[in-house]
Formats: C-alpha cells, sequence, structure tokens
C-alpha cells in the first residue's frame, strides 16, 4: 500500500495542500453540472420551461464556460495560479446559489451564463497549479488524482438532491452551492503561488505566441485532439443511461430507470479507476502512448457496448468502457500541462480545452438525430470514429523531457 500511496504521503504540505484545492474545485465543477440535471424537472414546470429552452440553458452554460476558461487562462499566467482558482471558484459558486433565487427563464439564463464563466476558468487554473508544484516523476498520478474528483462530484451532486430537493424543494439545491465560496477562501489564504511561475512572471502575457510557429503547431495539435474526445464523450455518455433504461423493442436494453441508475453507479467506479489507473501508467511509461492506447481501447469497446444483449456482459463492458472512455482525460491533463511553457501554460491550457467544449456541444444533438434512423446503438458507435481521430491526431504530439517543477 505504502508503494502505491508512498508518493502522496511523502509529498510536502505546500504540494498537498495544491492538490486538495485544485481537486475540491473541479469536484464541485461536475457537482453543479449534475446538480441542474437532477433539478430540471422540477425548473421546467415552475418557470414553465420548453425542452429547447432547457437545453439551451446547457448549451449557454458550456459556451460561458469556453470563454471563462480562454479569459481565466490569461489572467492566471499573468496574475497567478491561486488568484485565478480562487476567483473562478467563487464565481460560480455565488452564481450557483443565485441560481435558486430566479423566477423567470431569462433570470435562470444569467445567472447561468455568469456560473459558466467561473466553472470554466477553473480546470486550467488548477491543472497549472498542480503541474507546476508536482514535480516530473509523480506529475502524471497528481493530475489524475485531480481529474478523478470529476467522478466523486458526479456522486456528491447526486446525493445532494437527493437528501435536499424532496424535503426543501429545488431553490435549496442551488443554494447548498454557496459553500465553495468558503473553499475559494481557504485556497487564496492557504496557498502560495508555485516558484516556477514565479520566476517566469510577466506583467505581458503575449496570446499571438500560441498560434505562431512550433507552440501554434501545439496548440493546434492539441485542441483538435480535445475537441474530438469531447466530441465523443459527450455523444455517448449523453445517451448511454437512455440506452440502458430505453424499451428493447425500441433499440435500448430495457433495464429501467432505478437498475439504470444502478448501472451508471458501477460505470462511474470504472470511470474513477481509469482516471486514477492513467496516472500511475503514465509516470511508469510513455504519456503519449499511454493516451493513444486509452482512446483506441474506447474506440473498440463502444460497438460492443452498444450491440451486446446478455445483462451481466453489458455490465462488464459499461464498467470498461467508463475506465476507457473517460480514464484518457487524466491524459490530456497531463500532455497539456507539459506541452506549453510556464508563461502561457494556463493560457494555453484554458484555450485548448474550451475550443473542445464549444464543438462538443453539437455531439448530443447529433447521435438523437442519427438514432431517429439507425437506433440509438447504432447512433453510438459514431462515437468510435471520433475516439479513433482522436488517436491519430495525438501521434504529432512532440512532447518535452524537461521538468516544470523542481523536486519537492
Amino acid at each position: 500500500m505504502n508503494g502505491i500511496y508512498g508518493w502522496l504521503l511523502e509529498a510536502s504540505p505546500e504540494q498537498k495542500r495544491a492538490l486538495l484545492a485544485a481537486s475540491l474545485g473541479w469536484m464541485l465543477d461536475s457537482m453543479d453540472v449534475m446538480l441542474y440535471a437532477l433539478v430540471l424537472g422540477q425548473v421546467q414546470k415552475e418557470l414553465h420551461l420548453s425542452a429547447a429552452m432547457s437545453g439551451a440553458m446547457m448549451s449557454t452554460t458550456l459556451l460561458a464556460a469556453a470563454a471563462g476558461g480562454t479569459v481565466f487562462g490569461w489572467f492566471a499566467d499573468r496574475a497567478g495560479r491561486v488568484r485565478a482558482l480562487s476567483a473562478s471558484v467563487l464565481i460560480y459558486s455565488v452564481a450557483t446559489g443565485l441560481c435558486g433565487l430566479t423566477h423567470t427563464a431569462i433570470q435562470l439564463l444569467a445567472c447561468r451564463v455568469l456560473l459558466g464563466l467561473g466553472m470554466g476558468g477553473e480546470w486550467a487554473s488548477g491543472a497549472a497549479l498542480v503541474a507546476e508544484t508536482w514535480p516530473a516523476r509523480h506529475r502524471g498520478k497528481a493530475l489524475a488524482l485531480v481529474q478523478s474528483s470529476w467522478a466523486i462530484g458526479f456522486a456528491l451532486g447526486a446525493a445532494l438532491v437527493a437528501i435536499v430537493m424532496p424535503r426543501f424543494g429545488w431553490r435549496a439545491v442551488f443554494f447548498a452551492g454557496i459553500a465553495p465560496a468558503l473553499i475559494a477562501l481557504w485556497v487564496q489564504l492557504r496557498l502560495h503561488e508555485p516558484e516556477a511561475w514565479r520566476q517566469e512572471r510577466t506583467r505581458h502575457v503575449d496570446l499571438g505566441q500560441l498560434f505562431r510557429g512550433r507552440m501554434g503547431r501545439s496548440t493546434l495539435v492539441c485542441a483538435t485532439m480535445n475537441a474530438a474526445t469531447l466530441f465523443a464523450w459527450w455523444g455517448l455518455f449523453t445517451w448511454v443511461p437512455r440506452f440502458l433504461s430505453m424499451p428493447a423493442a425500441q433499440g435500448g436494453r430495457g433495464l429501467g430507470i432505478v437498475m439504470t441508475s444502478e448501472w451508471t453507479i458501477v460505470m462511474e467506479v470504472g470511470t474513477f479507476l481509469g482516471y486514477i489507473s492513467f496516472g500511475y501508467v503514465a509516470d511508469r511509461f510513455n504519456r503519449k502512448y499511454t493516451y493513444i492506447l486509452y482512446l483506441v481501447v474506447a474506440a473498440l469497446l463502444v460497438p460492443v457496448f452498444a450491440f451486446v444483449r446478455n445483462a451481466d456482459a453489458l455490465l462488464v463492458i459499461g464498467s470498461l468502457v467508463g475506465f476507457f472512455g473517460t480514464g484518457y482525460f487524466s491524459g490530456f491533463t497531463v500532455i497539456a500541462s507539459e506541452l506549453f511553457p510556464t508563461a502561457l501554460r494556463a493560457s494555453a491550457m484554458g484555450f485548448a480545452y474550451n475550443v473542445g467544449r464549444v464543438l462538443s456541444a453539437v455531439s448530443p444533438w447529433l447521435i438523437g438525430r442519427v438514432s431517429e434512423s439507425t437506433g440509438l446503438g447504432m447512433a453510438l458507435t459514431v462515437t468510435s470514429a471520433a475516439f479513433l481521430i482522436a488517436a491519430l491526431i495525438a501521434t504529432a504530439l512532440r512532447l518535452p523531457s524537461t521538468e516544470i517543477a523542481k523536486p519537492g
């Protein structure tokens, strides 16, 4: 056990605080996504929202997150990772609480836009903070641990709704989102800016460098690669619950709502393990080829998952889809953090990740549209092509061998 977790036990207090701060921020991001998804039915009834407007709320949040990721990435490079992380968590925490005070669609939309801006800013600043605080030999494991908190946030969001909404209603669920503001304050008071950033700090951040020469090539590869993976992820996992619960006569697997919920939890366990395992494998072997391996295996598993009919086999394969079909996100975090110089790291990571967010917004709609003529199982296999395209693009990566942070 000590061999598995020894790297974490031996870390300095500053490294542990940075890891915890980034993990909590990312966890709370995913928790908010789950909160909105689970209270949506009640919100639609009370605010008289159409299905189209409800979907537009989520799309708008994703677009705002893309803008927030770019802006906060620039801010993190200029003013510091800790300041950017604190500000982003504070913004989306307050915005989540404000959602509970809304009474019209326009008011809710405004709050979701504000929330998206803060949500988008958290990932780049938190990932850059951890990358620059941890040495290269443990960076993959540390960033994988941060990424794994997304699965925990999903589970916490579901638990919060189950506990709060039946007793106090959907507004109280959003009020609970104010709590992360306290975490933002803790982050700002307890953390220091990474030494790597302090040494490279500059008042002028030339974003144009991200689109010129060798760095421009890295930006193009990183952004398109991530866009393909996000397209695959949103297209697949948006529709998996519906696929499992839909009657077999309609092309689903007929598990029903209760069993689908149980199986979704099992898949989240696979997702968590996929996130964590990537860090260990990537620190032991080559990051680039580990990333490609996960993508290729995911592409091969999706058609099997879509067409297998045995319930036990479906459960096992579904867990593996969660493992490989999500675990590679830990790889993107590690690769992106090491691909760009300190002075532009957060800006580059924010841009590359959030371009993918914008392009992936069409994926759930496309899979739904294809399913109307081919059936949902066949439509899900479209995501296999996206996984393979991402793997192909990833072969063009040129990763440096130098460390970002000094061993601590």
